[in-house]
């Protein structure tokens, strides 16, 4: 198996890297902490990293994307995420929609919608499947699409929908044959923002991720065309399983670059750190402490690799992207509290950035399915 990366996936790694360094690192304890500006901040940096061509990583350039596929994509979202997660965290989910756009949309509804959100008309873009009382099992959603007249009226609500106070059009997933079997009577549709009858309520107060807001989306008679179906009446849930797959190699990369921020502070930590006249980093235990840490984060990062690139290759994947996720994820949290133990009492406080990223990197077990969850699935993977 060959390593290396190509120019292209070099190139975008590096320009991921640099504007994380210059751009999201010094400012991610102010998104964090909320402070006066953070929300334009936040915009203004969705903006330059759409000019720089992060929104359409593996859109196709006629539709304004950048093309780099899979592996530019994860190496692109480690990188944004060592500097800032919840930056991250809606770049990716930004890339999911324009992927499934790209994947099963009409000529006309990518001509209309890819370019707006490559080009960061439309700072980001909403996944809008989960609901109050249909989380991991999405089958179980109560939001309905009826056909009256020509049009389609939605009812219902989402939750916990990344960015979406940003986002310029969301994909809406609703059942429209209430009577079909569970999960087979489900559509998938595009609604832009300003439909009457889209509210966007207040960011829930979260843990970590700070810096890009969650939100419920509410529909209230929102009334839609019938070319706003995207894909086949009554088959939207496939198309939401097949690309929660590909966000998950989007988040294992977030939590895989969350947890190198994590041990890398750490080692320069202990490397300066004195303590009983030596140096942190000449005891032999927090030595081996970092060795298990870097070991772990490298087979995530190759498990990472393996799953976008059978993506790439056109590939079934599925279960090499939950197995990426869930070691990814489960690996970043022991890094980060590895990271904070390496840091002592500093570790505890929030002057110090191990405090944010083992906040940040704890959700990553959760979305886009949970650790119990993407065991589920490589179980069945197995006894198929």
């Amino acid at each position: 198996m060959n390593f290396t990366l190509t120019e292209d996936q070099q190139m975008i790694k590096d320009a991921a890297e640099n504007f994380g360094i210059k751009v999201l690192l010094p400012n991610a304890s102010a998104l964090d902490t909320g402070t006066q500006g953070a929300k334009s901040l936040f915009f203004d940096n969705l903006k330059k990293l759409a000019a720089l061509g992060f929104m359409g990583l593996n859109v196709q350039s006629e539709y304004g994307g950048t093309d780099v596929g899979p592996i530019g994509f994860s190496l692109a979202i480690t990188e944004l995420a060592r500097a800032c997660a919840s930056t991250a965290v809606t770049v990716s989910v930004t890339n999911m929609v324009a992927e499934v756009i790209q994947s099963v949309a009409s000529q006309e509804q990518k001509q209309k919608y890819l370019p707006l959100i490559c080009s960061g008309e439309y700072p980001a873009a909403g996944f809008c499947l989960t609901e109050p009382n249909a989380g991991s099992d999405p089958s179980a959603m109560r939001t309905r699409a009826v056909l009256e007249n020509g049009h389609y009226m939605l009812n219902g609500s989402k939750t916990y929908i990344t960015s979406a106070e940003f986002a310029g059009v969301f994909v809406v997933w609703a059942v429209t044959d209430p009577d079909a079997p569970k999960g087979k009577g489900i559509s998938c549709f595009l609604v832009e923002r300003d439909t009457p009858g889209v509210t966007v309520g207040p960011a829930e107060h979260k843990m970590g991720q700070h810096g890009s807001p969650t939100n419920p989306v509410y529909f209230d008679d929102c009334r839609i065309p019938t070319n706003a179906l995207m894909g086949q009446l009554n088959k939207g849930l496939q198309i939401a399983l097949g690309e929660l797959a590909g966000g998950r190699i989007g988040i294992g990369s977030l939590a895989l670059g969350i947890g190198q921020a994590a041990i890398e502070y750490a080692t320069n930590y202990i490397k300066e750190r004195k303590q009983f006249g030596q140096s942190l980093s000449e005891f032999q235990g927090l030595q081996w402490m970092l060795a298990d840490s870097t070991t772990e984060l490298e087979a995530a990062r190759l498990l990472l690799m393996q799953a976008a690139s059978t993506k790439a290759a056109g590939g079934q994947f599925s279960a090499q992207a939950s197995m990426a996720k869930l070691f990814a994820s489960e690996a970043a949290n022991r890094a980060c509290y590895t990271g904070l133990q390496l840091l002592g009492g500093n570790g505890y406080v929030k002057e110090y950035p191990l405090e944010r990223l083992t906040r940040d990197a704890r959700i990553t077990t959760i979305y886009e399915g949970t650790s119990e969850i993407q065991r589920l699935i490589i179980a069945r993977n197995l006894l198929r």
